[in-house]
């Protein structure tokens, strides 16, 4: 049986999606039975850049790309995935994703964000929620994560 740290962390891209007003965005996970919610996110395919593949997953996971990125945050960020998870998410393959988090600032209008343009389909809900707000919702085990990072992805999007 493969132990946890034998595995690799799987590279990957987090979005912290800001509409104008400074909200973010939050979809609701369609895979999970509980009511989980999160900021888009994906998979850095080996012939990729950290933003080459945030706008890809922006497109594959919320169904477009009206939005252009205002800041990087200057880390890579590793989180284990809770042991019940070890050998079943992400193939089986992963303890963990290290992530580059990128904040981009929304350019479209709401009625393009289409959840069923790609499957599949990574979200069943979403809403912009303002930053103080974002603690209020089941964010699961990437909340202190989410804790760490957004503060400063907002700042970006303000600028």
């Amino acid at each position: 049986m493969t132990q946890k740290f034998d595995l690799p962390y799987r590279p990957n891209v987090g979005i912290a999606l800001f509409n104008q007003t400074g909200q973010i965005f939050l979809g609701r996970r369609a895979d999970m039975r509980r009511e989980i919610w999160q900021c888009p996110q994906g998979g850095i395919d080996a012939d990729e850049s950290v933003r080459d593949a945030a706008m890809r997953e922006l497109s594959e996971e919320i169904g477009t790309r009206a939005a252009v990125i205002v800041g990087e945050h200057p880390d890579w960020l590793s989180y284990d995935l809770p042991s019940h998870l070890i050998g079943v998410a992400l193939g089986g393959a992963f303890r963990g994703q290290t992530q580059k988090w990128v904040a981009m600032r929304f350019t479209g209008q709401d009625h393009d964000i289409r959840l069923d343009r790609h499957l599949p389909v990574e979200f069943k809900d979403w809403r912009w929620v303002d930053l103080a707000e974002v603690f209020s919702y089941e964010l699961g085990f990437k909340r202190s994560l989410y804790r760490k990072i957004l503060p400063m992805l907002a700042r970006m999007a303000q600028s």
